[in-house]
C-alpha cells in the first residue's frame, strides 16, 4: 500500500482532486484518515449477503477504487446479479479496473462488476436492489443532493437498502469544534503532521461540503424512504442505513 504523502509538499492553495497522485495512495488515505472506514466495509458486505436478490442490479456511486463494489460482491449469494460501479474521475477508474480484475481472477465466482465513467448525475439506476453512496453525496453541490437521492430511491426495489456514509456536521457548534480535533489527533495518531492536515482541510474547502445526520435524515425520508437510521457513529464521519 502507497503511503500517503499528498500533502507533505502540495501547493496549499490547490483544491482537492481525484487525479492520478490521489488514486495511487486512496487506499492509505482512507485507512489512515476515515475512521470506522473499515466497518463501513463490513457492514456493506452484511447487508448484501441480506438484502440483494436475484436478477437485480447493485450500485455503488462514487466508487474510486472499488471498496464498496467488492464488498457487496463478497456478500452478494443470489444468482444473476450485476454491480455497477460508476465514478467521474478516470485516475480512479483505471486503477480500479487493475483492482477489479485482480479480484475476479482470486475469486471469479461471483457477480461481475461494471465499471462505468461517467456523472453519477447522469447514471440510470433501475431493477436495484442495493445502492452505496461511500462518502459520495458530499461532493455534489447542495443542490443536486435531493435530486440524486430522489433518483436512487425511484430505482431501488421495494425494501432495498442504501448505505450513505458521509462526514457529516454538528449543530452545536462546541460539539462541532470538539468532534473536529478529535478527527485532528485521529491523524496525528496515523502520523499525519500539522501540515498535513491543514493543507487537506484547506484543500476540501469548498471541495467536500458537509451536512447534519438530520438534513441527511430528512432528506431520505422525503425522497420515500421508509426509514433511516445512523448505525455507525465515529466522530463526525456517520454511516446511514435507509430501507426503500
Amino acid at each position: 500500500m502507497a503511503r500517503d504523502t499528498v500533502y507533505k509538499a502540495r501547493d496549499p492553495d490547490a483544491p482537492f482532486r481525484f487525479n492520478a497522485e490521489v488514486a495511487a495512495v486512496f487506499p492509505d488515505m482512507l485507512r489512515r484518515s476515515i475512521p470506522g472506514y473499515e466497518a463501513s466495509l463490513e457492514a456493506i458486505g452484511s447487508l448484501a449477503a441480506r438484502y440483494v436478490q436475484p436478477g437485480t442490479r447493485c450500485y455503488d456511486l462514487g466508487c474510486s477504487l472499488g471498496a464498496a463494489s467488492l464488498a457487496m460482491r463478497q456478500g452478494i449469494s443470489s444468482e444473476d446479479c450485476r454491480i455497477v460501479a460508476v465514478d467521474n474521475a478516470p485516475a480512479m477508474i483505471e486503477r480500479c479496473r487493475g483492482i477489479v480484475r485482480e479480484e475476479c481472477l482470486r475469486q471469479p465466482a461471483g457477480a461481475p462488476i461494471e465499471l462505468v465513467e461517467g456523472d453519477i448525475l447522469d447514471t440510470e439506476i433501475a431493477n436495484a436492489s442495493m445502492v452505496v453512496l461511500n462518502y459520495t453525496l458530499q461532493f455534489l453541490p447542495p443542490t443536486d443532493r435531493d435530486t440524486m437521492i430522489g433518483r436512487i430511491a425511484a430505482g431501488l426495489n421495494d425494501g432495498g437498502p442504501l448505505v450513505l456514509s458521509e462526514k457529516v456536521v454538528d449543530p452545536d457548534p462546541a460539539m462541532e469544534a470538539l468532534l473536529v480535533d478529535l478527527h485532528h489527533e485521529h491523524k496525528r495518531r496515523n502520523d499525519y503532521s500539522a501540515l498535513e492536515i491543514s493543507r487537506k482541510r484547506a484543500a476540501l474547502e469548498n471541495v467536500l461540503i458537509p451536512e447534519t445526520v438530520e438534513q441527511h435524515r430528512d432528506r431520505l425520508l422525503r425522497a420515500g424512504f421508509r426509514s433511516a437510521a445512523v448505525w455507525l457513529r465515529y466522530f463526525n464521519f456517520v454511516s446511514i442505513v435507509a430501507i426503500r
